[in-house]
């Protein structure tokens, strides 16, 4: 995104840090701040933030060079005669600041954030449709991608960097968009990217494992998800799903003075749904608010997209809209890219391609498709290299749902994928049939249509909605909707179109 015209001609880092000290200056007044050293122009303020490989205050000497007229760093640079502002933590500062330079668009736009392992994007997209049945115009932010209310982009990461966050949020303000749905993952939270971001409400879809890498274990997850609380304005509600575990036990990590509101498929929830019939089609289930009972239609599939519906009508019901809008919203979703997206070219068996890339993603897919399949379920399925290696396994032992594993490649990175493969079928050893393997990914696909029998339902899962294939360094065109709609026309042309 270009430098956009500011709301602010300038920041003081005094007024807007308190908490800070200063050397070599009494105030540093702002007018744009960058954390790269390459993007520095003269006049600028150096973020100087800590990443995982290099200390961003190795490069203040060469933002010095290209004319940035101070710092902002945790420590002094005694080495360096120039304003430096000094604060506990920069990330949260240049959040800050980004969000003022920005005119603190958050103050204007109601936001609303979902984290939480699965089914953030579908939330979202389901509360944009909510908040359009009721009057109001919505942007998402998200894993698929960043909409203001009138043009859109595709993401480039889950939640944006804070400075573009802030200026999205802008950008909506300029727009008059009303309201917006961002998606705040476990990255951004620890990373402290919507620091200067108000939320006028927060969900916590469910809290199972992924990104273990980073965070070190569950605990650590967890609190990164957590921090989503103190983003809330007063009076804000924080959404927990009361029939996950993981989310559910946020409640006791969190400021007591914060307001929970529960949903899920027990009567005991606050926002509680049955559901009354599932099919390969669509979803229909009672949603129970403030002891009133509505019929819900979803056109998606899958127990867990009425878990989904439940949050986003959370979300929507603490905002005071109707629960009319609420159920003419969950009436006019229509399924997000990649995510149990079906894929039909007149084939008599179902196709679906879906973005579950954890077990518990992966699980809850297979549960859903195998409680309406009439056939057999076939899964396509890897895990993506230099991540997690521990929840290679469980990706297997969740796909052991399946009539059919298919074990392929995902996004090997730099590492061999057959490496990969091995540690997903340390999960499947104990499974009674033998899984089967292909590394090449559209060749298990292939495969998967290959053997398909009418009735039959396929799962191709892990990309969802994602149009490359990383191998090493390099991106190459991939898609797995693509893939499977053509390789399902091939399948289902007659002999004399085959020959034309």
């Amino acid at each position: 995104m270009d430098r956009p015209v500011e709301h602010r001609a300038s920041v003081s880092l005094r007024r807007l840090l308190p908490e800070a000290r200063f050397l070599h200056a009494d105030d540093l007044v702002v007018r744009e701040v960058v954390d790269s050293s390459r993007d520095v122009q003269p006049g600028d303020l150096f973020a100087a933030i800590r990443g995982t490989q290099r200390d961003g205050a190795d490069f203040a000497p060469e933002a010095l060079e290209r004319g940035a007229a101070g710092l902002l760093v945790e420590a002094p640079q005694s080495q360096l005669v120039c304003p430096q502002c000094i604060v506990p933590n920069v990330r949260a500062a240049y959040a800050r600041l980004g969000a003022a330079l920005a005119g603190d668009p958050s103050h204007v736009v109601k936001v609303l954030a979902v984290t939480g392992t699965n089914g953030k994007t579908t939330v979202t997209w389901m509360l944009r449709s909510i908040l359009k049945q009721a009057g109001f115009f919505a942007g998402v932010l998200g894993t698929v991608e960043y909409h203001d209310g009138i043009h859109s982009e595709p993401a480039s990461l889950t939640t944006p960097d804070s400075r573009s966050l802030s200026r999205w949020l802008a950008r909506m303000a300029a727009n008059g968009t009303t309201h917006a749905a961002i998606e705040l993952s476990s990255h951004a939270l620890h990373q402290d990217r919507a620091a200067g971001t108000v939320l006028q409400a927060a969900a916590v879809t469910n809290i199972t494992q992924d990104h273990f890498d980073y965070h070190g274990g569950f605990d650590e997850y967890r609190r990164s998800k957590a921090r989503i609380a103190e983003l809330l304005k007063p009076g804000g509600a924080l959404v927990l799903n009361r029939d996950d575990l993981g989310s559910w036990s946020v409640r006791e990590i969190v400021s007591h003075a914060t307001r929970v509101v529960s949903f899920g498929l027990t009567p005991a929830a606050d926002v509680a749904g049955q559901i009354v019939e599932e099919s390969l089609s669509r979803l229909r289930f009672r949603l129970s608010l403030h002891g009133t009972s509505h019929e819900c239609r979803l056109a998606v599939i899958g127990r867990h997209n009425v878990a989904n519906a439940l949050a986003a009508a959370a979300l929507a019901d603490h905002l005071g809209i109707s629960a009319s809008a609420i159920v003419a919203g969950l009436d006019h979703f229509r399924a997000v890219p990649g995510r149990l997206e079906r894929i039909d070219a007149g084939q008599p068996f179902d196709l679906f391609v879906d973005y579950a890339h954890t077990d518990d993603a992966l699980r809850r897919c297979l549960q859903g498709l195998r409680s309406v399949a009439a056939g057999r379920l076939i899964c396509v399925f890897g895990a993506g290299g230099d991540r997690d290696r521990t929840k290679r396994p469980l990706l297997g032992r969740a796909a052991a749902l399946a009539d059919v594993p298919i074990v392929t490649s995902d996004n090997p990175r730099s590492e061999d994928p057959l490496a990969i493969i091995d540690d997903i079928l340390a999960g499947l050893r104990d499974l009674d049939r033998e899984p089967v393997v292909e590394p090449d990914r559209a060749a298990a696909i292939e495969a998967a249509i290959a053997m398909a029998q009418p009735g039959d339902c396929i799962l191709v899962a892990g990309k969802g909605h994602e149009r490359e294939q990383i191998v090493g360094d390099r991106r190459l065109p991939f898609d797995d909707r693509a893939i499977s709609r053509s390789l399902l026309q091939k399948r289902t042309r007659t002999p004399q179109q085959a020959r034309r």
